[in-house]
């Protein structure tokens, strides 16, 4: 009974920042990974980023050096930072959690919206 609220999202100008959060409450313990996924209108969903409970961390090569995935175990609590924004980064962001359940855990998304 993991549960996943996203937060963050909204619009900014290209070349700006926003920070993402997704707070995690439920059977904490038994989160594998947590990550964001992404997905435009009429695209398919693609990986963002993902930490591991043992802290390891993956991002897709398009966001490689502009975005920072980083989490407080205390707040149980993972946090997208974005920066050097572009236009192609805009969309419908989503926490998911692996519990090791066959279908994990989604949040109901948060758009960032990237224009001039």
């Amino acid at each position: 009974q993991v549960q996943l609220v996203e937060s963050g999202g909204g619009l900014v100008q290209p070349g700006g920042s926003l920070r993402l959060s997704c707070a995690a409450s439920g059977s904490i313990f038994k989160i594998y990974a947590m990550g964001w996924y992404r997905q435009a209108p009429g695209k398919q969903r693609e990986l963002v980023a993902v930490v591991t409970s043992g802290g390891s961390i993956n991002y897709a090569d398009s966001v490689k050096g502009r975005f920072t995935i980083s989490r407080d175990m205390a707040k149980n609590t993972v946090y997208l930072q974005m920066n050097s924004l572009k236009p192609e980064d805009t969309a419908v962001y989503y926490c998911n959690a692996d519990d090791r359940t066959v279908a994990g855990v989604w949040g109901q998304g948060t758009l960032v919206t990237v224009s001039s």
